[in-house]
């Protein structure tokens, strides 16, 4: 799928979106019964009404990637794996060799912006995807771009849809509440890095009435092909600009989550910029990458623990 057609395909967002969401695979419209839990907390008042306020140029362009918030999840690295002195990192790519990039650069899209947030006294950047939802107000972004994995939720949470070059033609979008698995949340399984934050209103217009909003789905088969996108910001990139990769994901080599790869050198400030499928659907998004794989994001399943939490979300 090409940018130029996922353009045109959000055209009719809203309509694609019912008849996903109406299918089997897709959202119901409560959480399905026996399923995982969900962590929902709402964000005070005061703190959204002031959040965007927060926000300045300078401070956007000082915030950190978020990927350093997953560098601690190291995983259990296969002996195999040892013996080749090959440890395996989350959240921490292996640097950039190849003189060919995968990232291609694109035109800003409405629905997809950069986040920024602040956590444990930190300001982050992360990359999000504005989703169909009943309440019009939801946006699709990683877990670690919201929560840690440990700790608190991230306060002064902004989306800011179409970002470029430091403009924000659609404005900021402030946090409501945010809806995550509790495998992220109560202890940082990158398995379910995902989370659905819903935003205020601005100026009277709901987030999916200005910028529209992507279809998601659920439950799908895996090894499908995707096209990512995100705002890398760590070396060579400088995340002023969206970008993209695309290719048919893989299972994780280790064994040691449920997520799939794809090739991609996006870095750090990519992470929760979302996966389309063929469709325009949303199917996953960036999460983490193995230091020992190079040019591959790996990004969650999406099924139905994280179908919970968009649920939650397009309820709130």
């Amino acid at each position: 799928m090409k940018l130029t057609s996922l353009r045109h395909g959000l055209v009719g967002a809203a309509l694609v979106a019912c008849a996903l969401l109406a299918a089997p695979t897709a959202a119901a419209a409560a959480p399905p019964s026996g399923s995982p839990g969900v962590d929902h907390v709402a964000v005070p008042a005061a703190e959204t009404a002031t959040a965007a306020q927060y926000w300045t140029a300078d401070r956007m362009r000082g915030a950190t990637p978020a990927d350093v918030l997953v560098a601690d999840r190291v995983a259990s690295t296969p002996a195999s794996e040892v013996a080749k002195g090959d440890p395996v990192t989350y959240g921490k790519p292996a640097p950039i060799t190849d003189v060919d990039l995968f990232a291609t650069s694109e035109a800003a899209v409405p629905n997809i912006g950069k986040v920024f947030f602040t956590l444990g006294g930190r300001n982050y950047v992360c990359s999000a995807n504005s989703v169909s939802a009943t309440n019009g107000s939801v946006v699709s972004t990683a877990g670690h771009c919201v929560h840690g994995g440990h700790g608190k939720y991230a306060s002064r949470w902004i989306f800011v849809p179409a970002y470029e070059n430091g403009a924000a033609p659609y404005g900021q979008w402030a946090a409501t509440s945010f809806s995550a698995p509790t495998q992220w949340t109560k202890g940082g399984d990158i398995s379910y890095d995902t989370a659905f934050v819903k935003v205020a209103p601005s100026n009277g217009r709901t987030l999916a009435a200005a910028v529209g909003a992507s279809a998601v789905a659920f439950n799908q088969p895996r090894g499908l092909a995707y096209e990512a996108f995100g705002y890398p910001a760590a070396a060579p990139f400088d995340g002023q600009t969206l970008k993209s990769c695309a290719g048919t994901a893989t299972a994780d080599p280790y064994g040691q989550t449920q997520s799939q790869g794809i090739p991609c050198d996006m870095t750090g400030g990519s992470s929760g910029g979302p996966w389309f499928l063929g469709s325009g659907a949303q199917n996953s998004l960036n999460s983490f990458g193995y230091s020992g794989i190079p040019n591959t994001m790996f990004g969650p399943y999406y099924g139905s623990v994280a179908q919970s939490a968009y649920t939650t979300a397009a309820a709130s």
